[in-house]
């Protein structure tokens, strides 16, 4: 089999609002619909925010768990639920994600300044983070916002060993105001930092999406798009559908000649055991 490119979709996150993004899912059928779309675009992975009933972000146990079924009932993908919520979730909210037994969660690898917000991720929850992880069987995404948190992720590896699966896979966040630049420059020196055997992903928020997704694709390295991410598709053109995003990704990744991997083989490549 020839290289592939995995292609990651956050449709959701916890920052924009349903009245401002009238495209964004926000109900599970939406999500569901969105999932199915994305698919079928190229998408292997789904990274999850949810929203209660008034379209605001919630980590209800009960509403992640009735998500990852559904997901999995209606889609091949491979269901990784935020751990990250909104920028005001309590450290116990958080690690309870777990109790919904996704394939896969997001491990931010530090605290950072976001826009005008501060998103905590102290020492001691991500070690309590990565160990529930360990233990519940539930292979996380490593989240790299800075350089910095590239030196954390080595630390949590050196202490506490490998993830479960055995695999690391890192998701470099580009271009949020308070973490790193999103240009070829620190996606380089980012990528030479990581773990030897890492893979990686790169995600570029806003204006950065498509410069990152360029210099993603000729380092080697693969694809997180969506709505979480950004919410205009060109200037002056808003974003109407997540499948737009994953569209894009895929036939970029189709120029490079590395098309989009296929679900059951980004299982293997990230350590997913069937559930």
């Amino acid at each position: 089999m020839g290289a592939t490119t995995l292609i990651t979709v956050a449709p959701t996150g916890a920052e924009s609002a349903k009245a401002d993004v009238p495209g964004l899912p926000v109900t599970l059928d939406e999500l569901v619909q969105t999932a199915k779309e994305c698919e079928a675009a190229g998408a292997a992975v789904i990274h999850v925010h949810i929203r209660d009933d008034d379209a605001r972000p919630t980590l209800d146990p009960v509403r992640l768990r009735d998500t990852v079924r559904a997901l999995r009932e209606s889609t091949g993908l491979i269901v990784q639920l935020s751990t990250g919520g909104a920028v005001t979730d309590p450290y116990e909210d958080r690690l309870r994600v777990l109790d919904a037994e996704p394939d896969m969660c997001s491990l931010t690898c530090g605290t950072v300044n976001f826009g005008d917000d501060v998103f905590m991720n102290p020492w001691p929850f991500m070690v309590e983070l990565y160990q529930r992880t360990q233990a519940t069987g539930v292979v996380p995404e490593f989240e790299l916002f800075d350089l910095g948190h590239v030196a954390a992720l080595h630390r949590l590896l050196d202490k506490y060993g490998p993830p479960h699966g055995g695999h690391v896979h890192c998701d470099l966040v580009m271009g949020v105001p308070g973490g790193m630049p999103g240009d070829a420059r620190t996606l380089v020196a980012a990528v030479e930092a990581l773990p030897d055997g890492a893979t990686w992903s790169a995600t570029g928020i806003g204006r950065t999406s498509l410069p990152v997704l360029l210099a993603a694709l000729s380092a080697g390295g693969h694809l997180r798009v969506g709505m979480e991410d950004t919410v205009t598709f060109a200037k002056g053109r808003p974003v109407t559908a997540n499948v737009q995003l994953v569209e894009r990704a895929a036939q970029a990744a189709h120029l490079a000649q590395r098309p989009p991997m296929p679900a059951p083989d980004a299982r293997a490549l990230l350590g997913v055991e069937p559930r």
